[in-house]
């Protein structure tokens, strides 16, 4: 098959995957009439807890940026390479590491018991919006950050020059930065926590704290009602994308400005006390997000030795889904992202939760076979979905500066077809295709969105398995999966990432 056909046939997979299944979720839908009240609490406490874990990231998130922006120290860019982790940390490991620090038997609970003070109540609304800001504080950082590192050199050189003061520096630099880049941050962490799951299934502590997508979870595998579940994930589906639309509008394009590409500078007189004051929030948030990763670990690496054959098993099943929806993300994305409509195409999946296609998928499969004897295909190919979108936007780019760079010297040698690919795309697309299948395969390790709607003891993935175990309160077990879980994930993404760099410099 030549590229050009495989490119489309790539187009056509991916948009079969997502369409059928969604028209199947539409016409098993029983309507408005079959939701009850509460199910529509559950929806306002989605749109409630989502809009607050967007404003909470975004307004410490800004704190962070300016002073990682403004401040120069040994370890800056690692520390910022780090601050990315949660991103691919699996959901389920996170939570335990939140529930060993602020839990009522955590660290900071132990603490507060000592002095006289009650222990922390982590469930409800206020451990959903704890473990959205630790996922979702990381991703707002970043791309504020960006937003100042966008600012021309010239701009500061001039502020420094005229002596302006802090107040005159936040109106004429600061609040520009802010207007282009919070609400895009915003809008990213607002939809991205529309359709979290794992979080409200661990953390949401009853019914006062439902989300949308755990009521269809709970119509599922609980109610057995299929056709209520199918009209929650409609409205699941054309709430994301209607708010997703709006928000897109009132934020619109974002204006890139252009220096000369000087170093930036910032407001060289800086007190000893705005020093320290960056210096503390910087110490802050640093800690907050890696004592619970560390906490896993010091938790878990002595209880590996000791973990059922069951855990095993199950990271074996999650190794397999992850290689194979590593590989078929991959096989969709090499394609897409070498037209525009390909890379639009992508986007399918990041419009549509885990838990929805699941319902979809579900649907078609029941009439002909037993659902959860594909529990393993259908979570491979959902995780594929999921990712594409990540790895088009990671390869794209890439490709086009290649042929603006080669293009023309490759027509002149007529290098067409699989030769151009062979010789000219791949070796110097290594780079972005191993982050790219790094990133699929850590995210598909951790998964526990579509698992939960099919699985069955024997072909449970470890994220599943370690829910399992901490629902029946073996904690020890649980935190040596978690630590099992997280060397596989931070594992895959190091191999994948590595051996596209090293094959880059090659």
């Amino acid at each position: 098959m030549a590229p050009r056909a495989l490119a489309i046939t790539s187009a056509g997979l991916v948009t079969a995957l997502v369409a059928i299944p969604l028209v199947a979720v539409f016409d098993r839908a029983g309507g408005i009439a079959t939701l009850n009240a509460a199910d529509w609490a559950a929806l306002r406490f989605t749109v409630w807890q989502a809009l607050l874990s967007a404003l909470l990231s975004c307004v410490f998130a800004i704190p962070v940026a300016r002073a990682l922006h403004r401040q120069r120290f040994w370890g800056r860019e690692t520390l910022i390479t780090i601050l990315g982790a949660p991103f691919i940390l699996p959901v389920i490991v996170a939570i335990l590491g939140l529930l060993a620090v602020f839990g009522r038997e955590g660290m900071l609970s132990q603490a507060l018991m000592f002095i006289g003070l009650p222990r922390i109540h982590i469930y409800g609304l206020h451990g959903i919006l704890l473990a959205h800001v630790f996922f979702n504080l990381p991703l707002a950082i970043r791309l504020i950050l960006q937003g100042w590192q966008d600012v021309p050199a010239e701009r500061f050189r001039l502020v420094a020059q005229l002596g302006l003061g802090p107040a005159a520096m936040f109106r004429v630099v600061e609040w520009p930065v802010l207007k282009k880049t919070v609400p895009g941050a915003f809008l990213v962490v607002f939809v991205v926590c529309l359709s979290s799951f794992a979080v409200a299934l661990t953390l949401g502590g009853g019914p006062k704290a439902t989300t949308v997508e755990l009521a269809i979870y709970q119509a599922f595998r609980f109610d057995f009602d299929i056709g209520k579940a199918a009209t929650l994930a409609v409205l699941q589906l054309g709430f994301v994308g209607i708010a997703a639309a709006v928000l897109m509008r009132l934020v619109g394009a974002p204006k890139t400005d252009v220096g000369l590409g000087r170093e930036q500078v910032f407001l060289r007189r800086m007190t000893p006390m705005r020093k320290l004051l960056d210096l503390l929030v910087i110490v802050v948030v640093a800690s907050f997000l890696l004592l619970p990763i560390l906490s896993i670990v010091a938790a878990g690496v002595f209880e590996l030795p000791s973990l059922p054959s069951s855990v095993f098993q199950s990271a074996k099943h999650s190794l397999i889904v992850a290689l194979a929806s590593t590989a078929l993300c991959l096989l969709f994305a090499l394609p897409l992202a070498t037209f525009k409509l390909g890379q639009t195409i992508s986007l399918f999946g990041f419009a549509l939760s885990p838990l929805v296609l699941g319902t979809g998928l579900f649907l078609l499969i029941q009439p002909y076979a037993n659902p959860f004897e594909l529990a393993l295909v259908v979570t491979c190919v959902t995780n594929a979905l999921m990712a594409l979108p990540f790895a088009v936007r990671a390869i794209g780019p890439a490709f086009a500066q290649i042929n603006a760079d080669y293009g023309r010297t490759a027509d002149m040698l007529n290098l067409t077809g699989w030769a151009r690919w062979r010789w000219l795309y791949l070796p110097r697309l290594r780079r972005p295709i191993g982050f790219s299948a790094g990133l699929a395969a850590a995210l598909s390790m951790g998964d526990l969105g579509v698992i939960v709607l099919f699985a069955d003891p024997d072909r449970a993935t470890l994220p599943l398995q370690m829910y399992r175990l901490m629902s029946a309160y073996q904690m020890e077990a649980a935190s040596g999966a978690a630590l099992l879980l997280l060397m596989l994930s931070l594992g895959l993404f190091w191999i994948f990432d590595q051996g596209g760099r090293r094959g880059f410099r090659a």
